[in-house]
C-alpha cells in the first residue's frame, strides 16, 4: 500500500475521522508521521480543552504500523502497552510526530534474530502550535520473527 493511499485510509478511519484527527505526513517507507488534531466542539472535555482519549488516540497506532512495516512479513508485530502522561491543556492544534530511524530497525532486527521476542519503548511528544508539550505518549511494542512452520522438529 503506497503511503498516500495509507494517508487517505487512515484519515477516513471512524476513529481518526470522528474525532478530528488527520494524518499530514506519511512517507514512504512509512519511517516518518505526522499528525495533528485540530480543537472542535466535539473533542473538547468538560473544560473546554482537548479531550484527553482524543490526544491519545492521535498516537496509538503508528509505532505499531511503521515498525511491522520497516521489518516486513516475517515478523510479528503488536503493540503491548502504553501510558500517557497529561503535561498542559491542550487548545488549539495540535501535533505529533513519529520518526523510525534505521538503526532502531536494525535493533530490532538483531534482537529478534534467533526467534527471540523484543519489547521496545516508543516515546512521543503531542506539542502545541508553539512547540510546547501537552502530552508525552509511551507505546511498547511487541516483536518476534515469525516462526518457520517447515521447521519444527519431526518426531521419532
Amino acid at each position: 500500500m503506497s503511503p498516500r493511499l495509507a494517508r487517505l485510509l487512515f484519515n477516513l478511519w471512524p476513529p481518526f475521522l470522528f474525532t478530528g484527527i488527520r494524518v499530514t505526513a506519511l512517507t514512504p517507507g512509512f519511517s516518518h508521521a505526522r499528525v495533528e488534531l485540530r480543537r472542535h466542539w466535539y473533542n473538547r472535555n468538560y473544560v473546554g480543552t482537548h479531550f484527553g482519549g482524543s490526544l491519545f488516540a492521535m498516537t496509538d497506532p503508528f509505532w505499531m504500523v511503521m515498525t511491522l512495516r520497516a521489518l516486513g512479513d516475517d515478523y510479528v508485530v503488536w503493540d503491548k502497552a502504553a501510558e500517557i502522561e497529561f503535561i498542559r491543556p491542550g487548545r488549539g492544534t495540535v501535533h505529533a510526530t513519529f520518526d523510525l530511524d534505521a538503526a532502531t530497525v536494525d535493533a530490532i532486527r538483531e534482537a529478534t534474530a534467533h526467534g527471540d521476542k523484543h519489547l521496545r519503548w516508543f516515546t512521543t511528544e503531542v506539542v502545541d502550535a508553539a512547540g510546547e508539550p501537552v502530552a508525552r505518549v509511551r507505546k511498547q511494542i511487541y516483536v518476534r520473527r515469525k516462526r518457520d512452520r517447515g521447521s519444527a522438529p519431526t518426531p521419532a
